[in-house]
């Protein structure tokens, strides 16, 4: 039996702890499916197309031959479903996202008895990132080259002087 996991997120835009997470997971699964989230109410700086094309660009350059992106709208728990997915793979970074991780692993478990959820944390030089802390950096001029791709920065980079150039 082929255990397929999503691994799901807005990932806006995909740090290295993200793809941490990937390659880690990947030794626990045959077949990843990086689901990514339209979620509109985090008001992600990249649309989604963009988001999902730089994961596909990063996963095609790494040859993670078992990993695939996808995009999706809607309850993740339907989205697993509907990719014939048994585990959820999140992220843990620190005792401060327990509470709401713990609070989504019952619903989803409510919703969708048969997917599991499962917890990796990041390593190390991991565990203090996130796609938001990423961009205020960047925004601010900050140094954020070690901890997302070369491609994710030029990315990051072009869309920080697109909002510059857009009217307040």
């Amino acid at each position: 039996m082929v255990v397929t996991a999503v691994y799901p997120g807005t990932f806006d835009p995909l740090t290295n702890g993200h793809m941490d997470l990937i390659r880690r997971s990947r030794r626990l699964c045959e077949r990843i499916i990086v689901g990514v989230a339209s979620n509109p109410k985090k008001k992600p700086w990249f649309t989604l197309q963009e988001r999902v094309a730089l994961i596909k660009a990063e996963i095609e350059h790494h040859g993670l031959s078992n990993v695939e992106v996808i995009g999706f709208e809607g309850l993740l728990v339907e989205f697993a479903k509907a990719q014939h997915a048994s585990v959820l793979i999140r992220g843990m970074r620190a005792v401060s996202d327990f509470e709401f991780e713990f609070q989504l692993a019952s619903m989803n478990r409510s919703l969708a008895p048969d997917v599991e959820s499962v917890f990796l944390m990041p390593g190390e030089s991991f565990s203090f990132i996130s796609s938001t802390l990423v961009k205020e950096v960047a925004r601010l001029k900050g140094d954020v080259e070690r901890f997302v791709s070369p491609r994710v920065l030029k990315a990051l980079k072009a869309k920080i002087q697109e909002r510059n150039a857009l009217p307040d």
